[in-house]
């Protein structure tokens, strides 16, 4: 029987759609990558807003549309929207065959069977996942089973559905932060480190697989280890993790500035082969906003930050996410967010307008701006953020740089080298364009800034 994997979202959605292929090509499905080859279309969903909501929809419906004039017999939803919604999801959308929760991922072969025979499988009531992890961080550091929910353990199976030089490696799930905005913790759980064993153990497979990049990805790296009795624990990894063979690379995402420490901006600074790249997630840098959000802060604090970093890596890239139009957002918290801006010469900033979630505390909140301002206003932040990260891009000029070539375009004329430097994290900060042809997928390759576009660059090989 043959299956497709789509996957939707964040770099832990493809992780976890890596795993359950390793756990259905393990149990004798056979991965497809068109979806109108398969019997089976497995959808790994996005739940985080309602644009990637609606994304996830669209795509279950143009996979249900392939039942009717093509190979397919089912369609099933699974991730993050899966598991939020459930039985809610099921009702609204009888068009997917069913749809599964993370308690389903062990058994997913044995699901995928029973719902091509025909068999009804009764989606799940959602419930909060954080009251799933009664145990102590010392049963925790004890216990050798894999927490409910979360995908990734110490037997987990891989199967790379993107032959791409780099990878994602997950270092934990869940998280135990309760920003008000977010939802994430009510359907990905509480915070659970991977074992360092494991992560290691996976690394060394990623390099066997020729991957030369590791992205190491979580709801919040800087809180790893921290179940496991020692918060230090990612800048001992780290080392380690640039030693495997066959890496070249590691990038860490997703830090938290309120709990970036000072040996962890070290760690990521100073070590070789490890990026000097820092994914600070600042989301508003007016103090007051920040408060409603449970979030901690202000611009003092967090340029205080930045500094930190560039004392240690001047040329190191950071980048961030802000939310605009948070309710009670005043046109004063507005303008201290866009001076923070300008003074931070981040190289990437992603800017989201504020809309309700479905169970979050900032949904009850009253100060709410209406649809047409928070346009406006997103609008506003990102021209800025437009105009910053070119002039950010243009300093790099005369820069040297490592670029990991990630494509190579034989067909066009100066046969475009398509890669990223340090600073670039995957998809999301850029490319970096080398000048001549020459290099292949995989390569590392020196090479100095000659001109900018946006936020890419181009550089010609030293």
């Amino acid at each position: 029987m043959s299956v497709a994997m789509v996957t939707l979202g964040c770099a832990r959605n493809e992780v976890d759609s890596e795993e359950l292929a390793g756990r259905l090509e393990a149990d004798g499905f056979r991965l497809v990558e068109d979806p109108a080859d398969a019997d089976t279309v497995v959808v790994n969903t996005c739940g985080f807003v309602e644009a990637a909501k609606k994304d996830s929809v669209d795509t279950l419906l143009q996979a249900a549309d392939l039942k009717e004039h093509g190979r397919p017999q089912a369609v099933v939803a699974v991730g993050c929207m899966a598991e939020r919604y459930g039985k809610d999801l099921a009702a609204s959308l009888p068009e997917a065959d069913a749809v599964l929760g993370f308690d389903d991922y062990p058994d997913i072969a044995a699901r995928l069977r029973s719902i091509v025979a025909g068999e009804h499988h009764e989606a799940h009531t959602p419930h909060d996942r954080r009251t799933l992890l009664p145990i102590t961080p010392v049963e925790r550091a004890l216990s050798t089973t894999p927490v409910p929910g979360h995908a990734s353990g110490p037997a987990s199976v891989r199967r790379r559905l993107d032959p791409g030089p780099t990878a994602a490696l997950k270092l934990a799930s869940g998280c135990d932060r309760r920003c008000s905005f977010c939802a994430i913790p009510s359907f990905r759980g509480s915070f659970v480190s991977r074992r360092p064993s494991d992560v290691l153990q996976e690394a060394r497979w990623l390099g066997e697989q020729g991957v030369r990049e590791l992205f190491l990805v979580s709801e919040n790296s800087t809180s790893y280890g921290k179940d496991l009795g020692d918060l230090r624990l990612l800048e001992t990894l780290l080392p380690e993790l640039a030693a495997v063979d066959g890496v070249e690379r590691v990038r860490v995402s997703y830090l938290q500035p309120a709990e970036t420490r000072p040996g962890l901006i070290s760690a990521i600074a100073g070590t070789p082969g490890v990026a000097p790249y820092f994914d600070l997630s600042f989301q508003h840098a007016s103090a007051t906003v920040l408060r409603r959000m449970r979030r901690f802060g202000d611009p003092d604090s967090f340029l205080a930050l930045l500094e930190q970093v560039r004392g240690l890596a001047p040329a190191a890239g950071v980048r961030s996410n802000v939310i605009v139009g948070f309710p009670g957002e005043t046109e004063e918290d507005l303008e201290v967010l866009c001076d923070f801006l300008v003074a931070a010469r981040l190289d990437v900033t992603g800017v989201f307008g504020y809309s309700d979630e479905d169970g979050t505390e900032a949904a009850t909140y009253d100060g709410k701006l209406d649809d047409d301002e928070v346009r406006v206003r997103v609008e506003h932040v990102t021209a800025l953020v437009e105009e910053l990260t070119s002039q950010r891009a243009a300093d790099r000029v005369g820069e040297e740089v490592e670029v990991l070539v990630e494509r190579v375009d034989d067909a066009a004329v100066d046969g475009a080298v398509e890669g990223r430097a340090a600073h670039q994290g995957p998809e999301v900060d850029g490319s970096t364009y080398l000048i001549e042809p020459g290099p292949q997928v995989g390569d590392l390759v020196r090479a100095v800034v000659v001109d900018s576009e946006g936020a890419d660059l181009y550089a010609r090989a030293l």
